[in-house]
């Protein structure tokens, strides 16, 4: 059944929007490497553009190895310290002001209205069609909805502060600029992860624990499982790309088949374990980097420092949790 909002139709949009940073980029004088920082985001937006086209046309196998290769020179630009700001035309200090107050408690209504409109699509618009066109990709159901919810957020600022689209792609490259290669980190840990899960990372973890540790310590073996959730999660900066790893390496084989625990609170405390080395990363990007960018902190590690503390502390709680709540 064919679909109006398809998840390659998403991609199509993300992948015009990035275009149009490019080359927005291009002529921007005022940033004095716009050349590279222009190649950095027309080649992260052309795997979402021409993917597609290149596994049609070269089949999947060179296809990844031209997306393998582009990776590469992304992550090249991005270390050899090739970004760079720009210049940006922004409103002054006394009309951010002005429309503030204006505005008032109005400016987060956009920002609401993303999680409460991807709920609602979620729940309410699955499996619906219209003539035969299924609204939302069913596979991608999730994605897409967050991609409604997006529109519909932006068509409620654009009314709101009275601006244009364009001006908000505008705004988009002042931020992914003083954001930078964070800006796509987490899913270029996403697809780290693909590749362990892939390569059956799990299966040599599970080995190396067992020439170690001694399977019939429990308190043990749940210390591994929490700390290797933490750890791996902070080398990863996911939790979720972390977890079918470390479970499937020490949850499945020494705690669940070894000492029949339960899986629910078992895998529930290890998420949880995985979320603590979350807090302590700066691969968390997304968590930890860019607020520190778009708050302007002088140390960009900050928001790490202050979070230190407390994951440690959930971190022993949640091995405690574990040993006495997980086991039969």
């Amino acid at each position: 059944m064919n679909t109006l909002i398809s998840i390659n139709r998403i991609y199509y949009l993300i992948g015009i929007i990035v275009m149009m940073l490019t080359v927005m980029t291009l002529r921007d004088k005022g940033n004095p490497k716009r050349f590279t920082t222009a190649l950095f985001w027309f080649l992260f937006g052309a795997v979402f553009l021409f993917g597609d086209l290149l596994v049609e046309n070269l089949g999947k196998s060179m296809a990844h190895r031209i997306i393998g290769g582009t990776v590469i020179i992304i992550s090249l630009i991005a270390g050899t310290g090739l970004l760079s700001m720009g210049s940006y035309a922004t409103s002054t200090h006394e009309e951010r002001v002005t429309s503030s107050k204006r505005l008032g408690n109005w400016l987060f209504f956009p920002a609401v209205l993303i999680p409460v409109i991807t709920v609602a699509c979620t729940v309410l618009l699955k499996g619906v069609s219209v003539g035969g066109l299924m609204l939302l990709d069913q596979k991608q159901l999730t994605l897409a909805a967050l991609c409604v919810a997006c529109v519909c957020a932006l068509i409620a600022g654009c009314v709101l502060t009275r601006g244009t689209p364009l001006q908000a792609v505008r705004q988009s490259r002042r931020l992914v600029d003083s954001i930078g290669w964070a800006a796509i980190l987490p899913l270029m840990l996403a697809m780290l992860g693909g590749v362990f899960v892939a390569a059956k990372t799990g299966t040599s973890v599970q080995q190396v624990v067992s020439l170690f540790v001694n399977p019939d310590n429990r308190f043990l073996v749940v210390v591994i499982y929490c700390v290797g959730m933490a750890l791996f999660t902070m080398v990863m900066g996911n939790a979720f790309a972390a977890f079918p790893v470390m479970s499937a390496g020490i949850a499945l084989p020494f705690l669940i088949l070894g000492h029949h625990a339960d899986p629910a609170p078992l895998v529930a405390i290890g998420m949880y374990s995985g979320y603590c080395g979350t807090l302590m990363t700066p691969m968390a990007a997304n968590y930890n980097i860019v607020p520190a960018a778009l708050l302007e902190l002088k140390n960009k590690y900050q928001v790490i420092k202050v979070q230190i503390p407390t994951a440690l502390t959930l971190l022993t709680v949640n091995v405690f949790l574990m040993y006495f709540l997980a086991f039969r």
